[in-house]
């Protein structure tokens, strides 16, 4: 796990990304935020009132003398900001609604991102994944030829790292989604220094089962394909066919994957989100995100109960999304 994190920080160290944490008087926030600056990963930007961040943080004994403390109510930038929100949501708010808006941590810390003030957000350790997820989707929104933002999981163990999508957000995807998706998901897996190898998943491998469920997957395959010819994706397949090459050999022997597959799309949210807990819990795999992936910006969700290490790594990871 450290050699993932390791290379990552490489890549973004030079940077000198800025990363927002709307929950700056959170502790867990302050302990990650002093552990970045420190390390001079990257810079914080924590989001609050300036005296009482500073304050919470001195209580905890932690330095955040490298981070900056923006507060919504004493921003020197609020008329643009609300100039810049009022036009980017079109006519759907008011001035005097877009300046209550941007009280919110939340909405300020994206316009921040959308403004080009900082690189990337985390949010979630006090806030629900809608309080997240939302202000994103108005106002960074989803980059072109992506309807809907998805979550994607990286699951490590020793050497090992594959790809599991969508884990966290689309109930029920349909074709076009998971389209969008596997695409999504292979520009995460390169990231991540993995050589996508995408496999789309169902209870079905290359016909052995029919049903709208088997051809919404098959579906999604020939759209992938069809956007990008020069990605190695195939489906639908079951886990085994996917991953095991002589179960592959015998039920998908002229598949480009070969049983070597390393990005795992999921049919649904409950099977991706049931196949990467069991891989946790039963595989010791370790389950880093999830990662929002379709956004023009880097936006991701903390769970409410993570802990400050879980931050830290998914700051790392928003910076490296940043990247162009």
């Amino acid at each position: 796990m450290s050699d993932l994190f390791d290379i990552l920080k490489e890549k973004i160290q030079p940077e000198n990304k800025k990363v927002v944490f709307p929950e700056g008087l959170d502790e867990r926030i302050l302990r990650a935020s002093g552990k970045l600056g420190a390390e001079g990963t990257l810079k914080p930007v924590l989001i609050g009132n300036k005296k009482e961040v500073q304050q919470k943080a001195n209580e905890l004994e932690i330095d955040i003398a490298t981070s900056d403390i923006l507060d919504p109510k004493r921003y020197s930038q609020i008329d643009e900001m609300v100039a810049s929100f009022v036009d980017r949501r079109k006519g759907k708010v008011t001035e005097t609604e877009a300046r209550d808006l941007l009280q919110d941590e939340n909405y300020f810390g994206t316009m921040l991102v959308y403004m080009g003030e900082a690189d990337g957000l985390v949010s979630g350790a006090a806030h629900s994944t809608a309080d997240t997820v939302r202000p994103a989707l108005q106002i960074i929104k989803t980059k072109p030829g992506i309807k809907k933002t998805s979550g994607v999981f990286i699951m490590v163990r020793d050497e090992e790292k594959y790809v599991f999508a969508d884990c966290a957000i689309n109930m029920n995807p349909d074709a076009q989604d998971l389209a969008e998706i596997a695409l999504a998901s292979a520009e995460t897996a390169e990231l991540f220094d993995v050589d996508p190898r995408i496999a789309m998943l169902s209870f079905s491998t290359k016909g052995s089962a029919q049903s709208p469920e088997t051809e919404k997957v098959t579906d999604a395959v020939k759209l992938a394909q069809e956007q990008n010819r020069d990605l190695v994706i195939d489906g639908e397949f079951q886990f085994d066919a996917a991953f095991v090459p002589s179960v592959a050999e015998k039920k998908a022997p002229d598949s480009p994957l070969k049983g070597a597959a390393n990005t795992f799309i999921f049919p649904s949210l409950e099977a991706g989100n049931i196949g990467y807990k069991i891989a946790q819990r039963l595989g010791n795999f370790d389950a880093v995100g999830p990662v929002l992936q379709g956004l023009n910006q880097p936006v991701n969700d903390l769970s409410r109960g993570c802990h400050s290490d879980d931050v830290y790594k998914l700051a790392i990871i928003t910076a490296a999304q940043s990247l162009d």
